[in-house]
């Protein structure tokens, strides 16, 4: 029943034991239990390490059982942590890999045009992309981080979509959540909704990409900055790679018409927003409030009202403390 602390079958037993007989030797519990004094005193040394038995401050000699409310507490605090920085390291595995999928293909740039073609500048991007809008016949795949659009690029991108979407070809378009307070992305994402296109959004995105038929993509040549140009390729294993990238954001993310907020893990949790639920994982990563708000694409005050607001609805005092009570709550 506890395995998924990191207790085996045998530790499980010797731990209930000690509860059970807290004053029984070793060869007394290991008779009682059916197991050998070795495999006992292995257990008793893994309940050691996981301070689930401590010496006894009356005989040094002994060992002292703690009391599971507290010594399971602990684990549990423990694994939940665990679990929210594998998340969080998994996440930033996600945005690594389609990094290193640009700066392949930017090395790559000398490669002949049907495999690699490097753009340089913003005109040599608009220029492909318009290309690409015309030659799609099926699909069209698109990821846009950092929040809000620049209204240039919402102009740029207005005929190309409805040109795409009036001969059928299926649009697909992740956000992150922020978009929703930017009048000007939100109306645009809407229009595009009601034109046919699927429109989704999550916390955090991968980098920016774009994917014509499942056969070219465009990523930039510098993901925090994408008017130094971009990349397309039509490399079937990086297209492939890419397609799988887009994929796994898309599954997790929320219609455009949803309010963005996650099902409930336990009791308050109805009220947790993934964004909300994304902040608390950053920060419990350690990143700062700036670093927060890039990954959110929102602002330094945005990320620091939420916490604030987190903290109340936790009735914590500090970082720290909230970061204890929403591991509790099933937050993290």
């Amino acid at each position: 029943m506890l395995t998924a602390l990191g207790l085996d079958t045998a530790t499980e037993r010797v731990y209930r034991g000690m509860l059970r007989y807290p004053h029984a030797g070793v060869a007394d519990l290991s008779r009682r239990l059916g197991l050998t004094e070795r495999r006992l005193r292995e257990a008793l040394d893994q309940l050691v390490d996981m301070e689930l038995l401590h010496s006894s401050r009356e005989n040094p000699d002994l060992l002292r059982v703690v009391n599971p409310e507290v010594g399971l507490e602990l684990l549990v605090r423990r694994r939940e942590c665990e679990l929210a920085r594998r998340q969080e390291e998994l996440a930033r595995g996600k945005e690594a890999v389609a990094r290193t999928v640009a700066e392949f293909a930017a090395l790559r740039s000398d490669s002949r045009m049907e495999v690699a073609e490097r753009l340089v500048g913003l005109d040599a991007v608009q220029g492909r992309l318009e290309w690409l809008a015309r030659e799609v016949t099926e699909e069209c795949l698109a990821i846009n981080p950092g929040g809000a659009q620049s209204k240039a690029s919402l102009d740029a991108a207005r005929p190309l979509d409805e040109d795409a979407l009036g001969r059928g070809v299926r649009l697909l378009v992740l956000y992150q959540d922020s978009v929703r307070n930017d009048q000007g992305t939100l109306s645009y994402a809407r229009w595009m909704a009601e034109k046919g296109g699927e429109v989704r959004t999550r916390p955090v995105v991968p980098p920016r990409l774009l994917i014509f038929d499942r056969r070219t993509a465009v990523v930039p040549l510098d993901p925090g900055n994408s008017r130094l140009g971009a990349v397309c390729t039509r490399s079937p294993g990086i297209v492939a790679a890419l397609v799988a990238l887009f994929e796994l954001a898309w599954e997790t993310a929320n219609p455009l018409g949803a309010d963005g907020r996650g099902r409930a893990a336990d009791e308050g949790a109805e009220t947790l927003t993934p964004a909300e639920r994304e902040l608390l994982k950053i920060l419990a990563s350690g990143l700062t409030d700036e670093a927060a708000g890039k990954r959110l694409g929102v602002s330094l005050r945005t990320v620091r009202q939420q916490m604030a607001a987190l903290m109340e609805r936790l009735g914590a005092t500090s970082r720290f403390e909230a970061g204890l009570k929403a591991a509790r709550r099933g937050w993290l």
